[in-house]
């Protein structure tokens, strides 16, 4: 393979990584909480000492550089529950992950497990500002409210503070299981916290958007698919007229 070959390959691979990352988009449009994501990619440019022209010294390559999350708010969407809550603003829900540590999360679904313990919708248990689970008294579980900054309400006063956590969007990446690992977040303040009580955010994915970015990878492809065909063409004429001098 020359090098103009390894060219169009490294811009194949960066289309289907886009076509991975929107594909993605597209399943999790109903899912509660997601941040659609974009890749990134980066320039490498090679530079040789010797070719024909100065300008064929260089040769561009693209690089996965990773995603970062669309970090645009969602729709609220009511469902009846008290307990449910939506961050109205930047920052993600403190859940204790899966096997230890803290996790993240923006679906805002909360229900009391039987030990009391305040909980997602998949079980992980809902930390306050202290990394600690907030538990409700067996005999106040159907009290229980939760105020804009956070704080759960019980029968006798506060129960304790949903931690909110908030990133760089950079800093922040899917576990696989639902939930998001961060790194150099910061807790919010009670005065700098904000739900919206009653509901959950819906997915900031726009179907439309994505369907149309679709159409514009595959019409990339397509023209990388006939430039490919081109320089083979152009391959079998050289051996052609090369077999034909010798």
């Amino acid at each position: 393979m020359d090098v103009s070959s390894f060219v169009l390959l490294s811009h194949e691979q960066a289309l289907r990584r886009r076509l991975d990352v929107t594909a993605n988009n597209m399943a999790n449009t109903s899912t509660v909480g997601f941040k659609r994501e974009q890749p990134l990619f980066h320039e490498y440019v090679e530079k040789t000492k010797e070719a024909p022209v100065e300008d064929a010294k260089k040769t561009s390559f693209v690089l996965d550089y990773g995603a970062v999350h669309d970090a645009s708010q969602g729709a609220f969407q009511a469902t009846g529950n008290p307990l449910d809550v939506m961050i109205d603003g930047p920052g993600y829900i403190n859940v204790e992950a899966p096997g230890g540590g803290v996790a993240y999360t923006r679906a805002g679904f909360i229900k009391i497990l039987e030990t009391g313990d305040l909980a997602t919708s998949g079980g992980q248990r809902i930390l306050d500002e202290n990394g600690r689970a907030i538990n409700v008294p067996d005999d106040q579980k159907t009290m229980v409210t939760i105020a804009g900054d956070g704080t759960v309400m019980g029968r006798d006063g506060p129960l304790g503070r949903i931690a909110i956590t908030t990133f760089d969007e950079i800093n922040v990446s899917p576990r696989g299981d639902g939930l998001m690992e961060g790194t150099r977040g910061r807790v919010l303040t009670a005065r700098e916290a904000r739900l919206k009580i009653g509901g959950v955010e819906a997915s900031n994915v726009q179907p439309i958007v994505e369907t149309t970015t679709m159409i514009d990878i595959l019409r990339s492809y397509q023209t990388s698919m006939r430039m490919t065909e081109s320089l083979n063409d152009m391959r079998k004429q050289a051996i052609d007229k090369l077999g034909r001098v010798n």
